[in-house]
């Protein structure tokens, strides 16, 4: 019976979710399975994998193949790594120490890239929330200032108007006031 170590979709249309699964290779993809390993979700940023490494692992050293999705998986959690470090162990080329150290540096390095990576997704994010916030605002003042400027035009058209209406009644008061005086 050939094993793989394969995806199984679940989730709704346009939102996938997957599980990763040991199943004989004969199976559906969504059908029977012989154990769940975990489950990937490609809809988040960075995508989610999470999976017990020791069970994958285990799977990879009794023969299980993995799909072409599942070895980049299990190649960027360090499974196969930690697979080839030791078949280096059991042909005796290194000791289980200097294999598990190895290891163990690995995993450090790449937890830090994934830490840095995420934090600069995060601060990306920040920065582009930030930069619409400031362009938001300026368009905003912007408007204001042109509304303002709106109303000081129609306050100056009104005035000279306004001006105009005043100024005829002004001489004929004044001009009363000369023929009172007559």
């Amino acid at each position: 019976m050939a094993v793989k170590i394969r995806l199984a979709r679940r989730g709704r249309k346009k939102a996938a979710i997957y599980d990763i699964v040991v199943a004989d290779a004969r199976a559906p993809r969504d059908g029977k399975f012989i154990e769940k390993l975990g489950t990937y979700n490609p809809n988040t940023v960075p995508a989610s994998i999470d999976f017990s490494e020791e069970k994958a692992f285990q799977w990879l050293m009794n023969g299980a193949q993995p799909t072409d999705t599942v070895k980049a998986m299990l190649s960027y959690r360090g499974i196969l790594y930690k697979k080839h470090l030791q078949i280096g162990v059991v042909k005796g080329a290194i000791t289980q120490e200097t294999a598990d150290a190895r290891f163990e540096e690995w995993k450090n390095a790449k937890d830090a890239k994934i830490a840095g990576k995420v934090e600069s997704l995060s601060s990306a994010k920040e920065a582009a929330k930030k930069a619409a916030f400031e362009a938001e605002t300026k368009k905003k003042e912007a408007r204001a200032e042109a509304i303002r400027q709106r109303d000081a035009e129609k306050a100056a058209a009104n005035a000279p108007a306004a001006e105009a209406e005043e100024a005829p009644e002004a001489p004929a008061a004044e001009g009363e006031s000369t023929e009172e005086q007559a």
